[in-house]
């Protein structure tokens, strides 16, 4: 008989109850050290102070308000969000899927309005994650994420990740965008080279074909810049937001240029409860905290000790990981063994990661983790790695 609960997920036979900075408490009281942060979403930890207070004040003024009104706390924000990044206007959605499905529609509706109907096509790339919506597995593409559901939304085209002389060939004056992850988190934690982002730009500069990014998972300095794309000097058209911007809270942003979203006029594209006040309540304080330059230099600091302390793991164990990949606290650990027995001997050492396609291991911490977390982490990882050579 099926569960009260769609069975779409494989979950551990954990139930936890309380949560403090990077740590949960198990039913049975046992303590889990958090490595996977709601796979990316609580980027300043569980129950964090700052974030618990702003979300109670607003909770007890106004919870929703309909888009048909001014809503101060949406404005705030995307201030803020244009502040700190390229975009000039901001579009609030509840999840990365629902991003995910404003973006496409964004793009295609810029080149329609410009008189150019045809220019429909959209150019990702193999490995990709885009949520699960109709149009982020057209999006992906693989097989995984399509087998079963279609007939899929046609105008997507895939392409090798990394190949940018297939993508040089590809582009052209039919390609509406190119949209890929700056870093794959689903994928494996596979990064984009600066220099190839760099290339993806000027592809997309001499088509006139508009960039999209999607910074869900590695976005709201996860890598030690605010979003990612930063470290390679360059700026898209349109970005895909969610997880961290909301510490915890279900929250989700599209930032485009003034041109790219030309398009998006009154009721082009709508949500009922995206931009609510309670969550953009919570999403401002967020950046205000993690936006700081001081705060992302002690990613920074705090990532570089993780690296470190990982290469360690890995020499340990050389029949257990292969590498370490990913940028900040964004990190991926390459197994030899399977990665899923490494995350389940993660969970028997009380220690939380996230698997990845690619048999990696994901490594998505609280941005505030200190050093004596990361060492103890890597600790239990040690012992999870003993515990899967001796299996």
């Amino acid at each position: 008989m099926i569960s009260s609960i769609l069975p779409t997920y494989n979950r551990a036979p954990l139930n936890f109850v309380k949560g403090e900075g990077c740590w949960l408490e198990e039913a049975d009281g046992r303590r889990f050290l958090d490595l996977g942060s709601g796979i990316a979403v609580n980027s300043l930890g569980h129950a964090h102070p700052e974030l618990t207070q702003v979300l109670t004040e607003q909770a007890g003024k106004l919870w929703h308000l309909s888009n048909l009104y001014q809503i101060p706390q949406q404005q705030a924000l995307a201030d803020k969000l244009v502040e700190e990044t390229f975009a000039d206007t901001v579009f609030f959605t509840n999840s990365g899927t629902e991003a995910c499905e404003l973006a496409v529609k964004m793009a295609r509706k810029h080149w329609y309005d410009k008189g150019q109907e045809e220019r429909v096509e959209i150019i990702t790339f193999t490995g990709s994650f885009h949520g699960r919506s109709s149009a982020g597995i057209a999006a992906a593409g693989s097989e995984k994420m399509t087998k079963g559901f279609g007939p899929l939304l046609g105008g997507f085209t895939h392409l090798e990740w990394g190949d940018i002389v297939a993508l040089r060939e590809a582009a052209s004056e039919s390609t509406a965008a190119i949209m890929l992850e700056p870093i794959q988190g689903e994928g494996g934690i596979h990064v984009m080279p600066d220099a190839d982002m760099k290339a993806i730009r000027e592809i997309c500069d001499d088509t006139g074909a508009l960039l999209i990014l999607d910074e869900v998972q590695c976005g709201v300095g996860r890598t030690g810049k605010l979003f990612a794309h930063e470290w390679s000097g360059i700026t898209p058209d349109i970005m895909m937001v969610a997880k961290g911007i909301g510490g915890g809270f279900p929250l989700g942003a599209v930032l485009a240029t003034e041109d790219a979203a030309s398009g998006m006029i009154a009721g082009t594209h709508g949500s009922t409860y995206g931009g609510n006040p309670l969550g953009c309540a919570v999403g401002r304080k967020v950046l205000d905290i993690v936006a700081e330059p001081e705060f992302l230099a002690d990613v920074n600091k705090r990532a570089g000790f993780l690296r470190q302390k990982l290469e360690g793991l890995i020499a340990a164990h050389p029949d257990v990981f292969e590498d370490v990949r990913g940028v900040g606290l964004m990190m991926g650990l390459k197994c030899k063994a399977t990665n899923i027995d490494v995350v389940n001997a993660g969970y028997a050492n009380e220690l939380l990661t996230v698997p990845a396609a690619d048999n990696a291991v994901r490594l998505l911490p609280p941005l505030n983790i200190t050093e004596d977390e990361i060492s103890e982490a890597v600790a239990r990882l040690d012992k999870a790695a003993t515990a899967v050579e001796n299996a």
